[in-house]
């Protein structure tokens, strides 16, 4: 049996073993383990004698993962940017937020969910967590629209949906990784989810108001605020500002010149300030225990999964599956345009069974070179390409992409977490209520990735300028 089928019967047996219910790290650690193996033991002609020696081998290889590969400078980000969300909520800043939102756009038909998404927006500009928002949010914002007559299950809609929003705008944790595993610049990553995710925030809040003016006694607007008040609400939430403007002046600085320094050292300043704002705010040793706890438990998780996709993106290596992959995707005689939607409906019904984390880095190592294959090769030109970008711009395009469908996944049945998230913080809510709720949104995001396709300087404007 010749490398590549074996890669695919492993492959095969990994989606199996995930869609049974094991944990995505474990079942890719497991399966790129036994592939490893099995390559291994089968250019020894499958020996019965020859097949501890393949286990050994396989053994060391798999061994040389978790610090190889996860000892990275990036990588630091996730943690750091993970902590500035917890910070962020006990220092009041998502109350401060939302309050903002709430008396500069609640005038609008079906202001107060409008503002639920521009309020999750801003806290998604310091927190790189999507479940964290969603977490936050259902306890502020649900509560609000419940009281003016919202729909229970339209109110909880609106909060999972603005959750996944984090996932694009800045600090991003999925951003980050899937830079770590295309190998692409983190910072021009970082600066093309911003536009991106304010965009996406915007065809949520068009949504609500379309819905809001077409059905009647739909989430009234809620008025009533004077300047003063508008302007006294900013105040409380400027640190939010303060944060996000020091992520961009480390990732790319605006008044020319270099950046003032590494995307990490800004999120670690950036977690500083939150935590200085905290303890002013009143923050108590059993909060920053927690948020720390929080933090940890979090990036655990992303970190073990890495390990585990990683050991299974070494025996792909070994398997020339992505090569394989890269071959037939290219050999097809359809329009790259058209193979790289169908790449794009294939993520989406892939979400419905798997978490965003997991769904990426399993595919990326396959998919990846396949879709830079499409437009010529990593070092192609605009001019010869077939998307009409180069080959980095390709990369960071396709990662937005990606992330969008990622962020697509985390509202759609059965896998959806957002929803899962914010029926377990209300009691008065079941995931059948939210996943009825969000429903609407499929139709933003759906309008939303077709112009991020349509129009790649939607994503690349803001990078094309570092």
């Amino acid at each position: 049996m010749d490398p590549i089928e074996i890669g695919l019967w492993v492959s095969g047996g990994l989606l199996v073993m995930v869609v049974l219910g094991m944990r995505v790290a474990f079942a890719a650690a497991l399966a790129g383990m036994i592939g490893l193996i099995w390559i291994f033991w089968a250019r020894k002609g499958m020996a019965g004698d020859e097949f501890w020696w393949a286990l050994t081998v396989a053994t060391k290889t798999a061994g040389q993962v978790p610090h190889s590969k996860v000892a990275s400078q990036a990588l630091s980000l996730i943690p750091t940017f993970i902590l500035i969300g917890y910070l962020a909520y006990y220092a009041k800043l998502t109350q401060a937020l939302f309050e903002a939102a709430k008396r500069w756009i609640a005038w609008v038909p079906g202001g107060l969910a409008v503002s639920t998404v521009f309020a999750t927006a801003g806290f998604a500009a310091v927190s790189g967590a999507s479940v964290a928002t969603a977490a936050v949010f259902a306890r502020i914002a649900i509560p609000e629209m419940l009281k003016i007559g919202y729909d229970k299950r339209f109110a909880a809609g609106v909060v999972a949906a603005g959750g996944t929003l984090a996932s694009l705008i800045p600090p991003s944790a999925i951003l980050v990784i899937y830079a770590i595993i295309v190998e692409q610049d983190v910072g021009k990553l970082l600066l093309a989810g911003f536009i991106p995710g304010v965009f996406s925030a915007f065809i949520y809040g068009l949504l609500i108001i379309g819905m809001a003016l077409s059905f009647k006694n739909f989430g009234p607007p809620v008025g009533g605020f004077t300047w003063g008040q508008r302007f006294t609400s900013l105040i409380p939430a400027l640190p939010i500002v303060l944060v996000v403007l020091i992520i961009i002046l480390f990732v790319y600085n605006p008044f020319g010149g270099d950046a003032w320094g590494t995307p990490t050292e800004g999120g670690a300043i950036g977690a500083f300030i939150v935590f200085c704002v905290a303890l002013a705010r009143g923050m108590r040793w059993a909060e920053l225990k927690s948020a720390l706890l929080e933090t940890a438990k979090l990036t655990v998780m992303i970190f073990t999964i890495i390990w585990g996709v990683l050991i299974y993106v070494r025996f792909l290596g070994f398997a020339d599956l992505p090569g394989a992959f890269s071959d037939w995707i290219t050999s097809l005689e359809m329009s790259p345009m058209l193979i790289l939607v169908c790449i794009l409906l294939a993520y989406a019904v892939l979400g419905m069974f798997m978490d965003a984390i997991g769904m990426l880095l399993l595919t990326l190592p396959v998919v990846y070179p396949a879709v830079m294959a499409l437009n010529g090769g990593e070092f192609v030109s605009a001019a010869d390409s077939a998307f009409g970008m180069s080959g980095p711009m390709c990369a960071i395009w396709f990662g937005i992409l990606v992330v969008k469908m990622a962020e697509f996944c985390l509202i759609t049945p059965p896998i959806g977490l957002n929803c899962f998230v914010v029926a377990g913080v209300r009691d008065d809510l079941s995931v059948q209520d939210v996943f009825k709720g969000v429903t609407p949104f499929f139709i933003a995001d759906g309008i939303t990735i077709a112009l991020l396709v349509a129009f790649p300087m939607i994503v690349l404007w803001l990078p094309s300028l570092a």
